[in-house]
């Protein structure tokens, strides 16, 4: 049954219940995308489990993230059930062989798997702004602030980091406008509230370093197969918003870094988005746009893509269209969205006239699917209703001392579990701060000693004037600064005691002269009269 090249989905019955065929996915044509849809309870995260299983067996790394913890299995070697063992014999499974998978765990928080963290500047002024829902004008601050840290050499690599560039932006809002547009001190305080928002919800732990290594997550066993990472999403499904912005900056980081392929004869990567709808409630138009950007292009890079999510309407059309390989679960039609849901499910599979699609749909049961894979040059093939196939691995999660085991000899054990700071914008900030406030006291200092150094003020007074022993208001003896006044006068040259006593007589006798003359003249006015 199984064939050279393909992977093994399910067996697809004719509408009297009658085994038909097998049903495959071509790795040829893996990384051309795919869908995986269907209600709670339908088996989606059984159908990820064994693609993620076939596409290691095939020498295929895989990313996925276990949202209810289920997928942890996949590390674990199959167990015997009676029900899987039915399912095995009625599509004709033989032998149905029990399996455990190379797997690596990751955990943003650290406690289900190794550390995942990135910086600030790798989640870039787009991301960020979306999570934490900025306005405009608050993203045109953000970008502001990521264009001056790279022109200062300022590596942005944590919260705090950004939090100390946002408080230098604060005092410098003045000259920063004139450079770079209008920044003001209410945008940075709510960006400043955000980030406190975003460590609250416990973002803190994803920024900083060690940053994770794409190469990581891309690795390959001795035995050739490809190593499953699973991220450990139940906690972190907490804050969807982080969740869906963590998987588009991780599929975003994969097509900037790795170089163009062509079409490969397998994928060098395959990314499994679970909850998809998380990526794109209440997204703006210029992320829908990134995500269509990003899955249209790294195709070319060897990475497929695979959305999985409960109705085919959480996707936009400009991204759905790019799925080529669709595993379509059961539906129900109950509400008037639930039956347009239907609809569009149904339209967009290849018709099989064997069948109608709308009604399929509603009919399927647990484990049961329509699937419709890529064939020859890229041309859908017919959609077929398929029974998927058992998993290998263990069905439903691992023990806690089961998952640690894996974690101890796991490859990248010890390279994320411990923290690096860094030297970062925070700590040069904090010594440009420093300096600055060393070299303006070390300015004001040199001032208070020009000031002792530098001679009174000298003023002009009345020589003679007063007592010589009285004192002004400025505690200055009236004496000197008659002295000072005098001395600053032009033509003036010190006296010798003789002229001055010389010069005291003169006076005396001029003023006794003086009045003599007077008594003289009023005598005789009054001998007139």
């Amino acid at each position: 049954m199984l064939e050279e090249g393909k992977l093994y989905v399910g067996t697809s019955r004719n509408p009297d219940d009658s085994i038909n065929k097998g049903e495959y996915l071509d790795l040829k044509y893996a990384n051309r995308h795919g869908l995986v849809t269907g209600a709670t309870g339908t088996g989606k995260t059984v159908t990820l489990q064994i693609l993620a299983e076939s596409f290691s067996n095939a020498g295929v790394p895989v990313f996925c993230a276990d949202v209810k913890g289920d997928l942890s299995g996949i590390a674990a070697i199959g167990e015997y059930k009676d029900f899987l063992e039915k399912r095995a014999k009625t599509i004709g499974l033989d032998p149905y062989e029990f399996q455990e998978f190379p797997v690596i765990f990751w955990d943003l928080f650290g406690e289900k798997g190794h550390r995942v963290r990135t910086t600030i500047s790798e989640m870039g002024p787009l991301l960020l702004a979306r999570l934490m829902d900025m306005s405009d004008a608050q993203e045109g601050v953000l970008n502001i602030a990521f264009k001056l840290a790279d022109e200062n050499g300022l590596p942005l690599l944590d919260l705090k980091d950004l939090r100390a560039l946002l408080n230098y932006m604060a005092g410098e809002t003045e000259s920063l406008s004139a450079m770079y547009g209008n920044i003001t001190k209410q945008s940075l305080a709510t960006i400043q509230r955000g980030l406190l928002v975003l460590e609250q919800q416990g973002a803190e732990h994803f920024f900083g370093e060690p940053a994770l290594k794409i190469s990581d997550i891309m690795r390959t066993t001795n035995d050739g197969r490809g190593a499953i990472s699973v991220l450990a999403a139940d906690k972190l499904m907490m804050n969807p918003r982080l969740y869906g912005t963590f998987l588009l900056w991780l599929l975003s980081e994969l097509f900037e870094e790795l170089p163009e392929v062509g079409d490969p004869d397998r994928p060098r990567l395959v990314f499994f988005f679970d909850e998809a709808h998380l990526l794109f409630d209440e997204a703006p138009k210029i992320l829908i746009d990134r995500v269509e950007q990003v899955v249209r292009l790294i195709r070319s890079k060897g990475v497929g893509v695979y959305f999985v999510t409960q109705n085919p309407l959480d996707v936009p059309e400009t991204v759905l269209s790019q799925l080529g390989n669709r595993v379509q679960h059961a539906l129900r039609a109950y509400t008037p969205r639930e039956q347009k849901a239907v609809k569009v499910a149904a339209e967009t599979f290849r018709p099989n006239p064997a069948f109608d699609c709308f009604e399929a749909i509603t009919q399927l049961g647990v484990g049961e699917a329509l699937v419709s894979t890529l064939g020859a040059k890229g041309v859908p093939s017919m959609v077929e209703r398929t029974l998927i196939r058992p998993p290998a691995s263990r069905l439903g999660p691992i023990t806690e001392p089961e998952r640690q085991k894996v974690m101890a000899v796991s490859p990248v054990a010890g390279q994320y579990d411990t923290d690096l700071d860094r030297d970062s914008a925070f700590e040069m900030l904090a010594r440009r701060a420093e300096e600055a406030a060393k070299a303006e006291e070390e300015e004001r200092r040199r001032e208070e000693e020009k000031d002792q150094e530098r001679p009174e003020s000298r003023r002009w007074t009345l020589p003679g004037y007063g007592d010589e022993d009285d004192e002004d208001d400025r505690g200055r003896s009236k004496s000197s600064r008659r002295k000072r006044s005098s001395r600053s006068r032009p033509g003036y040259q010190r006296q010798t005691v003789t002229e001055t006593v010389i010069k005291s007589v003169a006076r005396s006798a001029a003023t006794s002269l003086g009045r003599a003359l007077v008594r003289g003249i009023l005598g005789s006015l009054k001998k007139g009269f």
